[in-house]
């Protein structure tokens, strides 16, 4: 159904406000919500108190060009429950209504729950053959309507059978358009979110298929289809992804969206060829999970001060240092986050965007046709641009334009692959950045790791003792006679003890006598000395500190941080 143009024009808040649901002080706090969180407004004002779900859903509803339908009076019929399979049902919090018409000419006519879910709609036309039109409802009713007329979520055992029995002898590229393996790979996907997943391995060996979550940074394997499914679910990967089906040797690269959960999601997929066949590794990019308040990714007080301080600077370079996956662009975007308004244009230049962040002009890099860091920093300086995040500092050409945009008045954060703060300074040297230009432009480093967090339902405590705190050094004295925390392990954490993780950091500020030291080609380890006795919190240090508040355990700290 096409959006009327005048709805695809209203904002949510601004109708919510027209139908008298809302003040526009409501709307006001919302947004400010928004700006620190991330999420969707409708959802900080239900949660604020200011709007019922009930009414939302109506004016998500008139703002999507849907029919809004009260659910608790609906009721489903049969045919529709059965058009619809379980693990479809739940994954993609969709509740079928109603069958009307005959044959070819067949209606189904579903409910959903959030309006920018209308790619599932074309989803199931493909599945059931049917013509679908959707209609809205609130989300936490059509939640308990789900699981009455379903009942609980299929196992992954039933799923994997059934298409196993289903899809098993078919041609590869006709069973990637078939339901059995469209709702395996869907039920695979819904459980590696629900999971908190961040990368979803399918792995192909001789005879045997491999599929395996990243879970707070370790992997973890899961029930696997037979081998003779995986071709027809890299099949069906690329489908979603459009990809080029047909092509099976050469390695590709693409994207999925979806809404799972009422969640928006993006998939960054990356396939592979191997000996013993096609395998591939969806990133999951989880907007929802990601939070842009400084507070939320744990920094003490007196450091969160100093990144927002960081932030107002009129000039300079701001680096963010560590290895993959360590959450450097995530820090960034919530540093950016403070600054975020109509009064400063911000241009991030990325390889890949990974969020779309509102208010921010974000350039994707394409090293294939020619598009690269330093060519597009180029162009982004004619922009006219207050502050700039480049996503990666990775050659010679990107850090000298860097330095250039830096030195014309413009705030530069950028990442590198350091081991610590100090070690920046020298990889800027090694990509041919003189020292007295880091001086004249480098303004701070934040080195950055990822600790695994306690998981809340099993923690325990012990206290250190002192062969621990010997063990540590100098540092270990901040754990004498302190009551430490660890978990037990338990269901929910996967039996690991651990729960999420949080952000250790770092913080380099340049004061003068570190400028002096790069100037005269100091060495990193006269420079870390310089920097400590400024008052730098070592990441060691900070790790040991988040184990004394019963955060996090000695061994996560010892495993990620250096001597």
């Amino acid at each position: 159904m096409s959006v009327p143009p005048q709805a695809a024009r209203e904002l949510i808040g601004q109708l919510l406000k027209k139908a008298g649901h809302v003040k526009e002080s409501g709307v006001q706090e919302a947004l400010a919500e928004q700006r620190k969180h991330g999420g969707l407004i409708g959802a900080h004002l239900v949660t604020l108190g200011h709007v019922k779900p009930s009414d939302l859903a109506v004016q998500l509803a008139h703002q999507a060009g849907l029919e809004a339908v009260d659910l608790s009076r609906a009721v489903p019929t049969d045919d529709a429950i059965e058009a619809v399979d379980a693990t479809t049902a739940h994954a993609f919090n969709v509740l079928p209504l109603s069958v009307t018409g005959k044959a070819a000419g067949r209606v189904l006519r579903v409910a959903i729950a959030d309006p920018m879910n209308v790619a599932v709609l074309e989803d199931l036309r493909f599945t059931t053959g049917m013509t679908v039109v959707g209609c809205l409802g609130e989300g936490g009713r059509l939640r308990e309507l789900i699981e009455q007329h379903y009942g609980a979520e299929e196992s992954l055992s039933d799923v994997i059978a059934a298409a196993a029995r289903d899809a098993g002898n078919v041609d590869p590229q006709d069973a990637a358009a078939s339901a059995p393996v469209v709702r395996l790979l869907n039920s695979i996907l819904h459980r590696a979110i629900r999971d908190r997943a961040s990368d979803v391995h399918f792995e192909v060996f001789p005879g045997e298929l491999r599929i395996r979550y990243r879970v707070d940074g370790s992997l973890y394997e899961i029930e696997a289809p037979p081998a003779h499914l995986a071709p027809a679910i890299l099949a069906r990967i690329k489908v979603m992804s459009d990809l080029d089906i047909a092509e099976t040797k050469l390695p590709q690269d693409g994207r999925i969206s979806l809404v799972i959960d009422s969640r928006p999601v993006d998939l960054r997929v990356a396939t592979l060829p191997g000996i013993a066949g096609e395998g591939a590794v969806l990133r999951v990019l989880d907007r929802s999970a990601v939070s842009l308040d400084l507070a939320a990714l744990g920094l003490e007080h007196e450091d969160a001060q100093k990144l927002r301080s960081l932030c107002e600077l009129p000039h300079g370079i701001v680096l963010v240092t560590g290895p993959t996956g360590s959450g450097k662009t995530t820090t960034l975007y919530a540093m950016l986050s403070e600054i975020n308004d109509p009064s400063t244009k911000i241009i991030t230049v990325e390889d890949p965007v990974e969020y779309d962040i509102e208010g921010l002009v974000q350039v994707p890099i394409n090293d294939e046709i020619g598009v690269t860091y330093a060519k597009v920093l180029r162009t982004v300086l004619r922009q006219d641009p207050d502050k700039i995040l480049v996503g990666e500092i990775r050659d010679g050409d990107t850090a000298s334009t860097a330095v250039e945009a830096s030195l014309t008045g413009h705030t530069v954060f950028a990442t590198v692959h350091t081991n610590d703060a100090p070690s920046a300074i020298t990889r800027l040297i090694d990509m041919g950045i003189q020292p007295f230009l880091i001086t004249a432009t480098l303004e701070a480093v934040v080195a950055q790791r990822l600790v695994r967090t306690i998981c809340a339902d099993c923690k325990d405590h012990y206290d250190a003792d002192e062969d621990l705190v010997r063990e540590l050094g100098s540092d270990g004295e901040r754990l004498r006679g302190a009551r430490l925390a660890f978990g037990k392990g338990c269901d929910e954490c996967f039996h690991t003890g651990y729960r999420g993780r949080t952000a250790i950091h770092e913080i380099m500020l340049l004061d003068r006598p570190i400028r002096e030291a790069i100037g005269r080609g100091a060495a990193t380890a006269e420079v870390r000395r310089l920097a400590i006795a400024a008052g730098m919190r070592t990441l060691r240090l900070s790790g040991l500190e988040r184990v004394v508040a019963g955060v996090t355990t000695v061994d996560e700290v010892i495993r990620e941080t250096m001597m």
